[in-house]
């Protein structure tokens, strides 16, 4: 069934991609992944892995998503019939569930901490054990958990128009004003320039075949790529929109995003002595303790957990939306009844993750806690397998005039622009996924 909703205009999808993208991803991993794979190095290798291979990936997607006008499943149904590509939809619904499965709980916790900041109980504590508190507290952690993911279902259940666009209209310049708060308060602080330097310059002796790994993974979560979830967003996008100025725009804003997550971090930690290598409990743990030095650190505090808490949101309308999406068929009231199902369902599977910290705290899957063990299953194996397919999917399955057509390649520039997409997805992205994989693996030590 071909999608009956729309985004009302080319700005609306935008905010609403570059919303799924600029998630956790950009403001919770990224700043953490630099800190301990060196800095600008990382930076570097990411921002060539964004532009190289997630930006092919991202009109790949978005070629299948509007050529056939449906979600996810039926949109690889529709091109390869009688053939199994579907399962590339159905992976991606699979990687999105697990994937906010997890996120959730750290949606959660930024919960815990909006509300605590919000009430004054966050600065001046001791943070390391506030941050313990936090994520070993089951019922704190879990209860948190459901309220996050209740607010996503109650946006997907109001339909792509009036819920998913409606909400990241107003979040998004609402997230990108914040943010640009925190970076002119950031960079006025006393010793922030050695932060600067250290996000920006490259130490290529910190850089592993690992943090390579990360780096792919990471630029595909700064473009939403790899889990077909800008198929499904691309699908509500009407025939007159040009995709690669619409895809030039949402990797423009999510290198920003990064750019300027580097310097609202890295210039203030440096500045009051912190280490950037503190990994995941950097934005709960070493931010606090920045705030708490600085004048009007709580208001500032309040103001980067609420930025924090939109991208976090914004990310997770996306992921499930292409879940109910798949689900709903277009279908309004259906929709809203598999938004809270689904939900719920999410919420079920992620309170092992939610519980990985505290009472699950011994239980290890290869080495790993639970909610660690979700996150490598889904950032280093299935968002890189399903960008791979997708990479061999759209030369192979989907004719040349129709790529052309929507990718508006008729020109002479257009023409020449559309032969470096197709050598890309055809060639550069497969081959670097591929590589990139063998070499974490140690095929080539």
């Amino acid at each position: 069934m071909k999608q009956t909703e729309q985004w009302t205009n080319r700005l609306g999808f935008i905010l609403a991609a570059a919303g799924s993208a600029i998630g956790l991803g950009a403001i919770w991993k990224f700043p953490y992944i630099v800190g301990t794979s060196g800095g600008g190095a990382f930076f570097l290798v990411f921002l060539l892995f964004t532009l190289g291979v997630g930006l092919p990936l991202l009109l790949a997607e978005f070629v299948i998503g509007r050529s056939t006008q449906q979600e996810a499943i039926s949109a690889y149904k529709t091109i390869a019939p009688g053939t199994r590509w579907h399962w590339v939809g159905r992976l991606g619904v699979v990687c999105s569930f697990i994937l906010l499965s997890f996120y959730s709980v750290v949606g959660g916790w930024i919960l815990i901490y909006f509300i605590r900041a919000l009430t004054g109980q966050i600065i001046g504590m001791q943070y390391e054990h506030v941050f313990e508190q936090v994520i070993s507290d089951p019922l704190g952690a879990v209860g948190a958990q459901l309220a996050f993911l209740l607010i996503a279902a109650w946006v997907v259940a109001r339909g792509v128009e009036k819920g998913i666009e409606a909400a990241n209209k107003y979040m998004m310049p609402a997230l990108f004003l914040l943010f640009i708060a925190m970076v002119i308060r950031s960079l006025t602080l006393d010793g922030a320039m050695e932060g600067v330097l250290f996000f920006l310059t490259p130490d290529f002796s910190e850089i592993t075949s690992e943090s390579i790994l990360y780096a792919m993974g990471q630029s595909f979560f700064a473009l939403s790529v790899g889990n077909s979830v800008m198929v499904t967003y691309s699908s509500y996008l009407n025939r007159n929109e040009n995709l690669v100025r619409s895809a030039g725009s949402i990797v423009g804003l999510s290198l920003l995003v990064a750019l300027l997550a580097g310097l609202a971090i890295f210039p203030a930690v440096f500045a009051l002595g912190m280490e950037p290598t503190q990994g995941p409990g950097l934005l709960f743990v070493v931010l606090p303790s920045v705030f708490a030095q600085i004048p009007l650190g709580g208001l500032f505090f309040l103001m980067f957990l609420a930025l924090f808490l939109f991208a976090t949101l914004t990310s997770a309308f996306s992921l499930l939306e292409i879940i109910v999406a798949s689900l709903a068929k277009g279908n309004e009231q259906k929709r809203k009844r598999m938004a809270w199902i689904v939900g719920l369902a999410i919420f079920v599977c992620g309170v092992p993750s939610a519980l990985s910290f505290g009472l699950l705290d011994d239980v290890r899957l290869f080495d790993k806690s639970i909610f660690d063990a979700a996150d490598f299953l889904v950032s280093n194996i299935m968002l890189p397998l399903g960008a791979l397919l997708i990479a061999v999917f759209v030369p192979l399955k989907i004719k040349r005039e129709t790529l052309v057509r929507e990718l508006r390649a008729t020109t002479s520039l257009g023409r020449r622009l559309f032969a470096v997409w197709l050598l890309l997805i055809k060639y550069v992205s497969p081959i670097a996924i591929i590589f990139v994989f063998l070499h974490s693996f140690g095929v080539f030590d």
